[in-house]
């Protein structure tokens, strides 16, 4: 190894360490926090204690890893940029790329281990933990009877208390008992309510003795004779003082050793979990072969005479129900609907009961891909975190950590949600176990590509330039630039193709913005239970879409029409289709380049056959031209989530939850893109203030316009005018 290598590998591996410890000890604390409830109160010994810790801890690590190595990448490589050792590097003829090699190489290595420890330690200790935690459940259930909550001791009681007392809270007020008889204690029969009472036993007796005073005592258990059920006897007797003695000797002599659960998902390794699976399938089919043919011999066609021939002349054409007599037409129709009933019953328990299969054979899909993408999301991660760092230059537990989590919190709640959808059966096991991963992807061939290239993470000019021409279309400008030979090149544009494709053009926003936000209406009316609205905007949304198709083509033309001027490249069949699915940035991309065109050749506006005037812009006029724009969309969306946030309370107030949830879940959309705006407006109206020399605004006003725009934004605007 060489000595580069060398010290890049010891560095990392101190920081790794170091890190992987801190985040361990973080995490198995709130491990313990996690399951304090089911520790506390159980006079556990330090062995068992330690036997559980040992057991969480390596179900821990998919959380811990992928963290770990971004945490670690971002501040290693960050304190080489920031203590200009890149800079050495390179100075040598050493790249980035090389310095990460001798480091990926190690990383791949902890990546197939990942995956081999996910396999294999992970169910293991799966298994471990979750029987010692139902061992530790039921140990002494006497010493943690909480207040107002019942509380199961054993299998035969169930005991709720409104209040203790007492040195060791012996005393008890307002006492409810649930005793369970019969087979498996499966009936609830028995029911014993008391104003107070008193646990009277010693704290290490088997014994549980519980004094009652002033209750009653109810049972209403069925006689065993099915005539005398129906009179539904009970029993029901007062008492100033009742005695109850259980026995827990089974419950205090639980053998936490005792491992009798085998089969949950987690504990599997693939192997296991590919056999699991296509026996899961296998019985699914098999569930719904059987259910399809049980409701075809419901309808007993199977049993009818297909032999019998028809007499011929003997079609009635009439009502079926005209043969029948009244009683009998009534005794078909209500056995007719009572078949239709129990049947629609039967589908619904059993699509249930599918359902609930579904769910456990994609929780097994989804752990099988989570332990491969585990192992490739730590690569994957190294080259965010590397590049990541490169491009930062910054080391410590500063800025990196903070990156490091926001990034890390948004894989994992990724992987989150996309598993979530998946146990619903709305997205694929596999993709969902990947989704995360997949994402994370083309971030780190963009981090690594930059940072190769050593350019910036992003060069704003090229997301700031689009937005800044969206809403000055209608405005023109003038200039001219130098082309690549270093010659002068005009284009004459005539100002109708150009108002042209502007009226095209936002025709065509408009139309994408209305089928878009009713598209997205349709899920919020639809998720809350309002078909009536959610069916109305998908209608509308389709009409919306078809005029947006009709005119995206149009406009397509004119913008070919004006792209042939400056001899730019015709966009292929391929770009325009996928134009139409992503068309805001087609749109700011075309927009960016007539917005190239037209700053830099004279626009002709004819006056009469023979004669044309050419008409500039200034950069002062343009800079307020953004400004008025952006800030009148910050107002706009700012009085739209006021508003809905407002009629919120009032819906709410009115009984109509429904419409009160829909429309604060726009509100929240419409906030958002205020914000955006609001943050767009602020950047342009700081431009302003330097051209005009004026002083700068107060951080706190800024920070105020999030809550009281109006005032802001018709202050700014007094400014500017001014």
């Amino acid at each position: 190894m060489k000595i580069l290598d060398r010290y890049i590998l010891t560095t990392y591996l101190k920081t790794f360490i170091s890190v992987f410890v801190i985040l361990m000890l973080i995490f198995v604390l709130q491990a313990i926090w996690l399951y304090i409830k089911e520790l506390a109160g159980k006079d556990l010994d330090l062995v068992t204690v330690l036997k559980f810790l040992m057991y969480i801890t390596p179900t821990l690590i998919p959380l811990i890893l992928p963290l770990t190595i971004l945490l670690a990448s971002i501040m290693v490589f960050g304190n080489f940029a920031e203590n200009y050792e890149f800079a050495a590097m390179k100075s040598t003829g050493i790249s980035l790329q090389r310095a990460m090699s001798g480091l990926g190489i190690f990383i791949v290595g902890l990546s197939i281990l990942t995956f081999f420890f996910s396999n294999n330690v992970i169910p293991w200790a799966e298994y471990n933990s979750y029987n010692l935690r139902k061992n530790i459940a039921k140990v002494k259930p006497a010493m943690i009877i909480a207040e107002g909550q019942f509380n199961d001791i054993g299998e035969a009681f169930n005991i709720k208390v409104e209040k203790k007392s007492g040195e060791n809270g012996q005393y008890l007020k307002g006492v409810t008992i649930h005793q369970k008889s019969g087979k498996n204690f499966a009936g609830n029969y028995t029911t014993i309510v008391a104003e107070r009472g008193e646990l009277a036993s010693a704290k290490d007796s088997n014994i549980l003795k519980l004094i009652l005073y002033n209750g009653y005592y109810y049972d209403d258990t069925p006689p065993k004779k099915i005539k005398e059920r129906n009179k539904k006897p009970f029993t029901k007797a007062a008492f100033k003082k009742h005695v109850m003695n259980m026995d827990l000797s089974q419950l205090n002599n639980i053998d936490l050793d005792e491992k009798n659960i085998d089969d949950k998902y987690t504990m599997l390794n693939v192997a296991e979990l590919n056999y699991a699976i296509d026996s899961l399938k296998i019985e699914r089919n098999t569930i719904v072969k059987e259910f399809s043919n049980s409701l075809y011999n419901r309808t007993n066609l199977a049993t009818l005479n297909l032999t019998v021939t028809p007499k011929k002349d003997s079609i009635y054409t009439g009502e079926i129900l005209d043969i029948f007599k009244d009683k009998r037409i009534i005794q078909v129709l209500d056995y007719a609907i009572n078949s239709t009933s129990s049947t629609q019953q039967i589908i619904k328990s059993k699509q249930a009961i599918l359902k609930a299969r579904n769910t456990n054979l994609y929780k097994h899909g989804i752990q099988m891909h989570k332990k491969f993408a585990l192992a490739i999301a730590c690569i994957i991660l190294f080259f965010v975190g590397a590049p990541l760092g490169a491009l930062i230059r910054k080391g410590g537990l500063g800025l990196p950590m903070v990156i490091a989590i926001v990034l890390f919190l948004s894989y994992h709640f990724i992987g989150l949600f996309a598993e979530n959808s998946a146990k619903n059966g709305n997205l694929h096991p596999a993709l969902s176990a990947w989704f995360s991963t997949l994402i994370m992807l083309p971030l780190s061939i963009f981090l690594t590509t930059r940072a190769t290239q050593d350019r910036g993470i992003f060069e704003f000019d090229h997301i700031t330039q689009p937005i800044k021409h969206w809403y000055n279309q209608k405005f023109n400008r003038g200039a001219q630039f130098d082309t690549l030979n270093g010659s002068t090149s005009l284009v004459t544009f005539e100002e109708k193709d150009i108002n042209n494709y502007k009226t095209l053009s936002k025709i065509t926003s408009i139309s994408f913005g209305i089928a878009l936000v009713l598209g997205l209406l349709y899920f919020v009316f639809k998720n809350n239970k309002l078909p009536q609205f959610a069916e109305a905007g998908i209608q509308v949304s389709a009409v919306a879409f078809i005029v947006f198709l009709y005119n995206y083509i149009k406009s397509s033309f004119a913008f070919d029409k004006l792209n042939a001027l400056t001899a730019n490249k015709k966009e292929t069949i391929i770009q325009k289709i996928l134009g139409a699915v992503v068309y805001p940035l087609t749109h700011f991309l075309r927009v960016d380049k007539i917005a190239f065109g037209t700053n830099y050749n004279p626009i002709k506006t004819h006056n009469s056959e023979d004669f044309y005037t050419e008409r500039p812009i200034t950069l002062s006029q343009n800079d307020s031209i953004d400004f008025r724009a952006v800030s009148k969309l910050s107002f706009l969306f700012f009085s739209i989530a006021l508003i809905l946030f407002l009629s919120y309370f009032i819906l709410k107030n009115n009984e109509q939850p429904q419409l009160a949830l829909a429309g604060i879940q726009i509100s929240i959309i419409s906030f958002i893109v205020f914000v955006f705006n609001y943050i767009k407006s602020y950047l342009e109206y700081v431009k302003l203030l330097k051209i005009i020399k004026h002083k700068q605004e107060q951080p706190l006003f800024t920070l105020l316009g999030f809550i009281l725009y109006p005032i802001i934004h018709f202050n700014r605007r007094q400014k500017i005018d001014a």
